[in-house]
This record gives C-alpha cells, structure tokens and sequence, in this order.
C-alpha cells in the first residue's frame, strides 16, 4: 500500500489509489474509481463507482463525489460542496442509466457549499465562490459567485482578481504572470 488510509475508511476491492494519497476519518472510496498521486481527501467523504480524480486533488470535509464526475489535476473541493448527478431524481424511480457527466478541468476552486448541478463542464483554474449554485458552463479562468452562479470577474491561477486594461492585458499580482482577454476568453501569455 504506497498511500495512506485512516482505520475507520473503507477501501472497496477494485479501486485505484496512487501513491502518496491521504484518505482520512469515515471516508469510503467504492469500487471502479481512480484517485490519482498526492490527493488529499478529507474527514467524510464518497468517492463513488468510476469517479476519475487526478493528481494532487484535494477534497475538504464532507463531500459526496458521485458517478459521472472526473476532477482534473491539482483541483480543489470546498468543505461540503456538492455534485449531483441525475437532473431530475425519485426516490421510486430509478436512474443509473441517466447519469450526467460533470468536468472539473485542472487547477479549478470550488468554495464551501457550493452545488454544482451535473452535465457541465468547470473551465480550467475557474474559482467558484462559497455557496454559490452551478447551472452552466463555466469558462477557464472565470470567478462566479450567487445563487444561481454568475460570473463576476477572472482569476489567475495564483487565485487573485485580474484586473484587464484597455488593451485586454491583466497581471498576476503574486506571480506577475501576463494575462489576455479577448473576445470573453482568457488565455495566460508564455514567458518571454
């Protein structure tokens, strides 16, 4: 076993785990999902049959990864945020057959109690705020906070604000990498 795994989480037979993830308290990893190198997945949490997390994920307290959900790399789950996975659920009806895909690209935040509803797509180092309800697309880079979601700005892969000039051009305050704005999609510019 190259990862570690508290006493009280249970490990189904048939999943994958790399080599230096931490599983803690109460937490229950089933059968057919794949945890990629370095995770951290907290006190509480589901990772459900054929869920894909990449490398270097965390996942904070209290959260229920369901089927059809695939986190890139170095993505982060808020405490108790939560995926959905059937548009419209019963209880006396059942819906395996109709689960949607939802897509957590690389470098993506989702903040505390935030819901992100299935069958959509969370763009590259997008941020999510604290409680905040998913319903669309949500392009790379983009800020999005309310109920439902609405996008209220961009961010850095570093998490800050950008703030673009006239010219579409915005810098990192912390890592003083150079982003442009064009045509409502952000791109990070190559070192020169």
């Amino acid at each position: 076993m190259n990862y570690f795994a508290h006493p009280t989480a249970v490990i189904d037979e048939g999943c994958e785990i790399g080599e230096g993830t931490k599983i803690w308290h109460f937490s229950h990893i089933m059968p057919r999902c794949i945890i990629g190198k370095n995770c951290n997945l907290g006190q509480n949490v589901v990772i459900s049959p054929e869920v894909v997390l990449g490398n270097n994920v965390k996942v904070q307290n209290n959260v229920s990864i369901y089927t059809g959900v695939i986190c890139e790399d170095d993505v982060f789950l808020g405490p108790s945020m939560v995926f959905t996975n059937v548009i419209n659920p019963r209880s006396a009806i059942v819906r395996k057959d109709q689960y949607k895909s939802t897509i957590v690209r690389r470098g993506a935040s989702i903040g505390a109690n935030a819901t992100i509803v299935c069958g959509h797509e969370i763009g590259e180092y997008a941020f999510i705020g604290a409680g905040a309800v998913v319903t669309k697309y949500v392009p790379a880079y983009a800020l999005l906070v309310g109920n439902p979601a609405r996008q209220v700005g961009w961010i850095s892969e570093y998490g800050h604000r950008l703030h673009f000039d006239k010219d579409g051009l915005a810098i990192c305050p912390e890592s003083q990498e150079k982003y442009q704005l064009r045509n409502s999609i952000v791109t990070k510019l190559k070192h020169e």
